[in-house]
């Protein structure tokens, strides 16, 4: 069912938006829920989750997004990872998917969702943004979150991308770029695609993903 929860985690409460699937699932595949983080910068209504919690419901796929409790409490600042991954996990723990599970996010929360993915029984991971580097400092690359996943993982990475573009990911990463994007999936105005039909794509491509990582039966 559609609605918002609160769940109490060791760092205090986090809040679940939840939007159900509207139809069956595909022929022969298990219901699959898929379940967003946020970025350090912003939370649940980025407008890439916002969309595909709008349009993957469509196609039977359930999606959650999670704010995490320092955005619940009203803070500016994103705690460490330890912390943000210990309340991810108390999420999904209370959360208590049934069928198949997908965990994601854009930016900090692709990360959360790389480095919890096998220990909370994900099947895979959806990374929006995924800041592969802080900007200007590609040194101190971010890639072995992505690899040491455990489990198959999208990218989904803009080309104007400062945290990392598409080209700069390690060789057999499975991605999908987004033309003309900045880390926020901003389209110039003078583009051919106009902004919301980039997100509408993405959704498209995360959908499609899905569904094969799901399969039949």
């Amino acid at each position: 069912m559609d609605g918002t929860v609160e769940i109490e985690t060791p760092v205090g409460p986090a809040r679940a938006v939840i939007a159900a699937a509207a139809g069956p699932a595909a022929a022969g595949r298990a219901p699959t829920t898929l379940v967003l983080g946020h970025g350090a910068g912003g939370g649940s209504q980025a407008p890439d989750l916002v969309t595909l919690a709008r349009r993957l419901p469509e196609l039977g796929i359930t999606v959650i997004r999670v704010e995490q409790p320092w955005r619940v409490a009203g803070k500016k600042v994103a705690p460490q990872t330890a912390t943000l991954d210990r309340a991810w996990s108390a999420v999904l723990a209370e959360l208590a998917v049934e069928g198949l599970l997908v965990v994601g996010g854009r930016s900090a929360g692709a990360r959360v969702a790389c480095r919890t993915a096998l220990a909370i029984g994900a099947c895979g991971v959806v990374a929006l943004a995924f800041p592969l580097h802080p900007p200007g400092r590609p040194e101190r690359s971010r890639a072995d979150e992505l690899i040491n996943a455990g489990v198959p993982t999208l990218v989904v990475q803009g080309s104007r991308d400062n945290f990392g573009g598409p080209g700069e990911f390690p060789a057999g990463t499975e991605l999908r770029p987004v033309d003309g994007a900045d880390h926020g999936f901003r389209i110039p105005k003078s583009a051919e695609l106009p902004q919301a039909a980039a997100l509408a794509a993405v959704a498209t491509d995360v959908a499609a993903w899905i569904e094969r990582l799901a399969g039949p039966g």
